[in-house]
């Protein structure tokens, strides 16, 4: 059985997106949302979508199975985005929805059981997210309980001087893999109570660019539609067939 390595490579060009240096920023426009400025790229229109919970490597999973409990256990999402049920051979994990491991591994149990009903529980994981451009420490962070975009700039070392703090990206997986993006003020965060902040979901990046250079547009396409070979997916693989 050959192994896949795209998860893995994948998730390098995510963290290098996330954590990128800014080659340019900002334009003169404030809308909420970036769509309208970057035509040519192709984001959804940005909406209040929850994304379903993925798995990602590092993260534990409890299944059961009714028809033989003593197969109970917990599995750790590898760093190949597979887990290891120990009857069967692996089965990816990495970048699916709950219902679409239970699936997989119901498949692979197949092979050794009558009935192979599996029940899979996402045990609790931290909402991780990426921080990148203008911060101190720009990285992929752990953050606790509920969290905005100003608290992920914060954790990441703050905002440097260089940081165009008014025009700040949120990028977010959206429906069908989509990537949605829009900008945040976040200068009006360290001023006022009603700023927006945007709460974020698990696996979102905040990208802070430089201030005072006028080509945003030209780091969106290199960081963001270079990358559009693999559908804006925060994907530690390919969709389940």
């Amino acid at each position: 059985m050959s192994t896949d390595h795209r998860p893995a490579r994948r998730m390098v060009l995510l963290a290098a997106l996330a954590l990128a240096g800014c080659a340019g920023a900002g334009d003169k426009a404030t809308a909420p949302t970036a769509r309208a400025d970057f035509a040519d790229i192709p984001y959804a229109d940005w909406s209040d979508y929850e994304p379903p919970y993925r798995f990602y490597p590092g993260d534990e999973l409890e299944i059961a199975l009714p028809s033989a409990p003593e197969l109970n256990k917990t599995l750790t999402v590898q760093p190949d985005g597979r887990v290891a049920p120990g009857l069967t051979p692996p089965v990816m994990a990495a970048d699916r929805t709950i219902a679409e491991v239970q699936a997989a591994l119901a498949e692979s149990f197949s092979t050794v059981l009558l009935r192979p009903d599996v029940y899979v529980t996402a045990k609790a994981a931290p909402l991780k997210v990426f921080v990148g451009g203008e911060v101190g420490n720009p990285g992929i962070y752990d953050m606790a309980g509920d969290a905005d975009a100003l608290r992920a700039v914060v954790q990441a070392g703050d905002f440097k001087p260089t940081a165009d703090r008014s025009r700040v990206i949120i990028i977010r997986r959206g429906p069908d893999g989509v990537g949605m993006m829009r900008r945040a003020n976040l200068l009006r965060g360290l001023r006022s109570s009603s700023a927006d902040l945007v709460p974020l979901r698990r696996f979102d990046i905040v990208y802070v660019p430089r201030s005072g250079v006028a080509a945003l547009g030209i780091v969106v396409q290199q960081y963001f539609r270079d990358l559009s070979p693999i559908g804006f997916s925060y994907a530690l693989g390919d969709q389940p067939r």
